[in-house]
């Protein structure tokens, strides 16, 4: 059987590293857009890497999505509070170059208290979200909207707050879970749900929660 192949978004991000380096150990014949390959892991030497800027050249897509079995986003903006519209203007590029290519399978890395995650947000989390993150959030609102309405085979995570723990196969997930305070998951635990939603089809077309 031959191996699988997968696009990585956000590969230089704390979850896009640990993501890369899981998907290189499980056999994974992987591809990378970065802007900078010296900020990947250094179990990436395996790894195609496909240099660009998703919202000032989107057309790197070009070169990289054709041919993938699967493509996981973690595309973020890291500690910054300004979205700098990376998620509203690289997720339509994304979606419609999938399409046009033919992969079908998305994994997208959002943030609990996006969309209809705020239902469940508790009240510290939801405070930041509409302050300090109000800029974040809105972009990934807006960008989740080009998935939300494609015929693609998306899934769309939602983790907690995330930390640099160890990656612990230990987590719940679901389209709605109990939650309270500020909970935080590593961003390990988070790229190890990730990759398992290549293959696991329980929830096409649908938004899942990742907590500890």
């Amino acid at each position: 059987m031959a191996a699988r192949k997968l696009l990585v978004l956000g590969a230089t991000g704390g979850t896009g590293r640990s993501l890369i380096e899981q998907a290189v150990a499980a056999g994974f014949v992987v591809t990378a857009v970065v802007r900078n390959p010296h900020k990947l892991p250094s179990g990436a030497r395996a790894v195609r890497i496909v240099m660009g800027d998703l919202v000032t050249d989107p057309a790197v897509l070009h070169a990289a999505v054709p041919g993938q079995d699967a493509v996981i986003s973690t595309l973020g903006v890291g500690q910054s509070f300004r979205s700098g519209h990376l998620i509203s203007q690289s997720t339509p590029a994304i979606v419609a170059r999938m399409r046009e290519d033919g992969v079908r399978r998305l994994v997208f890395t959002s943030a609990f208290g996006v969309g209809a995650t705020r239902r469940d947000t508790p009240l510290l989390p939801r405070l930041f979200i509409a302050t300090l993150l109000r800029d974040i959030y809105r972009d990934k609102e807006a960008g989740e909207q080009a998935i939300l309405t494609s015929d693609l085979d998306w899934t769309i995570v939602y983790p907690v707050g995330l930390t640099d723990g160890p990656r612990t196969g230990r987590y719940r997930i679901g389209e709605r879970l109990s939650l309270r305070g500020s909970p935080r998951i590593s961003r390990a635990d988070v790229a190890d749900l990730l990759l398992r939603q290549v293959e696991d089809r329980s929830y096409i077309r649908k938004g899942v929660l990742v907590a500890p």
